[in-house]
């Protein structure tokens, strides 16, 4: 079966509010107050926790403190979980076109650098779960993306052909994961990250939604 798997953050949902919300936490934990800002930030909230706490402390002159981003990554989880679905959103047409080629024959699922106990309890609050033929985060494999068995893995749990399958990503790793694998990539650009995506030379790149399932065909058939 032909497989088309999502990444999750900035790809098929804005998580970025809530992410951003979670690292503040941390900061005003601290005694520091918050320090990142939901909209000029949101790019740096897609590439992770960690991420986020290095801005921070990068702005508070303390950017090479590993033992501060470790010692408060398990806090940052936590107040994430707390408060998941507070802002986020799918982006605007994505569940119709996940339908669309899911009744087109397509295996649809998602692979994620977000720890996979989070987002199963994201996409469940959002009511998507099920639609889903498989769902692995970063923890799920002892790979994670970019490695390509990750995506591979993914596309055998939803049931499909790794020979026939692309990626619908946002970043760096989604583009890289789909070049080692050597399959497509589509990178959206109406995410955090999108002004940046043509750079990556992907397959394709899609403006909205509408147009993905048009393009999955042009390039798996």
């Amino acid at each position: 079966m032909r497989t088309v798997v999502f990444d999750l953050d900035g790809t098929l949902a804005d998580t970025s509010g809530d992410l951003i919300a979670a690292a503040n936490a941390c900061f005003r934990e601290m005694g520091v107050g918050d320090q990142l800002d939901a909209g000029a930030d949101a790019g740096t909230a897609l590439r992770g926790g960690r991420a986020m706490l290095r801005l921070g402390l990068e702005r508070l002159g303390r950017g090479e403190d590993e033992a501060e981003i470790d010692r408060y990554y398990p806090v940052l989880l936590n107040a994430y979980e707390s408060a998941i679905d507070t802002h986020t959103v799918l982006y605007p047409g994505a569940m119709a076109a996940v339908e669309v080629l899911r009744s087109d024959g397509y295996a649809v699922a998602i692979c994620t650098n977000k720890p996979e106990y989070l987002a199963r309890l994201l996409m469940n609050r959002l009511g998507v779960l099920d639609v889903f033929g498989a769902l692995i985060g970063a923890d799920s494999l002892p790979t994670r993306k970019p490695d390509p068995e990750t995506l591979f893995e993914t596309v055998r749990r939803a049931g499909g052909d790794t020979s026939r399958c692309l990626l619908v990503g946002d970043t760096m790793t989604d583009r890289e994961t789909s070049r080692r694998a050597e399959v497509p990539s589509i990178l959206v650009t109406f995410g955090p990250n999108g002004g940046d995506v043509a750079g990556l030379v992907p397959e394709a790149t899609i403006d909205r939604y509408e147009e993905l399932p048009g393009v999955v065909q042009r390039l798996i058939g």
